[in-house]
C-alpha cells in the first residue's frame, strides 16, 4: 500500500513521494531532524536585498525549503520533542479536518487539552494563521512587498543607543494586556504610546500583534509605522509559519520574534533565511540552557533574547539571564558578535544594571513602562536617568 497513499497539503505546496510508513514514526522523525539541517546548509546563503527583489533562484530555494518543512510537519511534534521542545504545535489527537487515510485517523480525547498557556496560544495561532492564509495567500503578500518601503536597521539602532548612553538599548513594548497580568492599560492608544517611547529615548519598539491573548493587532503595528514613528519596529507575534513573516513585513515590521520554545531548529534556520531575504532582523528568544545551545548552533543569528519568564508557568527570575551567559556560552556569544536582549522582570535601574553586568546590550521592557501615565517618564524611572536625545 506504500505507493498508493495520497496525502493532501495546503494549496501551492509541492508533494513528493512519502517515505515508507513501515518505518516507526519516531525513527523517521529522528532521521529528518538530523538530516534536514545538513541538507539546508547546502543551499547558498540568501542575501538581504532591497525588499521585494527576489530572484528566481531564491524562489526555487525557498520552495525547496518549504517542501522539506512540510515533510517534517507530518511528524512535527516528534521532531520537536527530540530537540527538547515541550510545546506541541497542534493537538496530537482529534478529528481530522478531512479524511486522508488511516494514518491520519485520530480520536478525540484528553490529548486535546493544552498543557500550559503557551501551548494554548500556539494551538489557537495554528488555527488563526490557517484562516488568514486562505484569505491572503502568500502570492498576494509578495505583490504587496514589492511596493513596501525599505526596512529600518533594528540591530544598528540598538548598537547606536548602547554606544550613546552606555546603557542597554531599549526596546519599549506597546502592549495592552497579557495572559498573566490582564489589562495593563485601559486608555490604550498605540500611536501615542509609541511616540512617548520614542521621545523618552527608546531605540526600538516592540508591538504586540496577538489579538486573543494580548489584545494587540497587526493594525496597531501598521498605524505606528504610518504615523511617522522613526524607531525600528519589532513584530511581537507567536510565529509558527513563514507566512506570518511576510505579513509582518507588509504591515511595517523591521524585525520579528522567533521563539525557540515553539520552533524546531529546522524552522528557525528557514525563518532566519526568510527574514534576511526580506531585510528583517530576527530576534530569537530562548529561556533555558538547551534552547540557548540550540540557537548558538544556528548560523546567521544576530540577536538572542533571554526571557526571564518561564513560558510554561509564567514565573519570572532575572537571574536566568546571568545563568545563560556564564562560561563558554558567554564567550561564544562574544565571538559571534551576537547582541543579547534581556526580557521580562525588569522594573528598576538595579534590574537593568544586573542584566547589563551579566552581558546584555539591550533590554525589552513593556509592563513597567506602559502602565505609567507618561511612558516617557517611565523610561527615565527604569534607567534611573533621562536617556532621551
Amino acid at each position: 500500500m506504500e505507493g498508493l497513499i495520497s496525502l493532501k497539503s495546503s494549496p501551492g505546496t509541492s508533494l513528493r513521494s512519502f517515505p515508507s510508513f513501515n518505518q516507526p514514526p519516531n525513527s523517521f522523525a529522528r532521521r529528518f531532524s538530523m538530516d534536514l539541517p545538513l541538507r539546508r546548509s547546502s543551499f547558498p546563503a540568501i542575501r538581504a536585498q532591497h525588499p521585494g527583489t527576489i530572484s528566481p533562484k531564491e524562489e526555487e530555494e525557498e520552495d525547496a525549503l518549504k517542501v522539506k518543512e512540510w515533510e517534517v510537519g507530518m511528524f512535527q511534534n516528534e521532531v520537536a520533542a527530540s530537540q527538547g521542545i515541550r510545546i506541541r504545535r497542534r493537538p496530537p489527537t482529534g478529528p481530522p479536518l478531512h479524511y486522508v487515510g488511516p494514518f491520519e485517523f485520530r480520536l478525540q480525547n484528553d490529548g486535546n487539552t493544552p498543557r500550559n498557556i503557551l501551548e494554548e496560544i500556539v494551538w489557537h495561532k495554528d488555527t488563526e494563521v490557517s484562516q488568514m492564509k486562505e484569505r491572503r495567500p502568500l502570492a498576494t503578500l509578495k505583490k504587496f512587498i514589492e511596493n513596501a518601503p525599505p526596512t529600518r536597521d533594528f540591530v544598528g539602532a540598538l548598537k547606536a543607543a548602547h554606544s550613546r548612553t552606555g546603557l542597554p538599548g531599549l526596546i519599549a513594548e506597546v502592549k495592552k494586556a497579557s495572559p498573566s497580568r490582564g489589562i495593563l492599560r485601559e486608555d490604550f492608544d498605540p500611536v501615542e504610546i509609541a511616540r512617548a517611547y520614542e521621545k523618552g529615548g527608546a531605540a526600538c519598539l516592540s508591538v504586540l500583534t496577538d489579538e486573543k491573548f494580548f489584545k494587540g493587532s497587526f493594525e496597531n503595528l501598521e498605524a505606528i509605522r504610518n504615523a511617522g514613528v522613526q524607531c525600528p519596529l519589532l513584530c511581537k507575534e507567536f510565529v509558527i509559519d513563514a507566512w506570518q513573516i511576510y505579513y509582518a513585513r507588509i504591515k511595517g515590521a523591521d524585525a520579528i520574534l522567533l521563539i525557540a520554545a515553539v520552533l524546531p531548529d529546522l524552522d528557525i534556520r528557514y525563518m532566519v533565511k526568510i527574514c534576511k531575504m526580506l531585510g528583517l532582523a530576527a530576534l530569537v528568544e530562548v529561556h533555558d540552557e538547551r534552547e540557548m545551545d540550540r540557537v548558538l548552533g544556528i548560523e546567521g543569528i544576530e540577536l538572542i533574547g533571554i526571557n526571564n519568564r518561564n513560558l510554561e508557568t509564567f514565573e519570572v527570575d532575572i537571574s536566568n539571564t546571568k545563568k545563560l551567559l556564564e562560561g563558554e556560552r558567554g564567550q561564544l556569544i562574544c565571538q559571534k558578535d551576537i547582541i543579547v536582549v534581556g526580557e521580562s522582570g525588569l522594573f528598576t535601574p538595579d534590574h537593568v544594571g544586573y542584566v547589563q553586568e551579566a552581558g546584555v546590550k539591550a533590554v525589552l521592557v513593556g509592563e513597567s513602562i506602559v502602565k505609567q501615565s507618561d511612558p516617557g517618564k517611565g523610561i527615565t524611572g527604569l534607567f534611573g536617568r533621562d536617556i532621551s536625545l
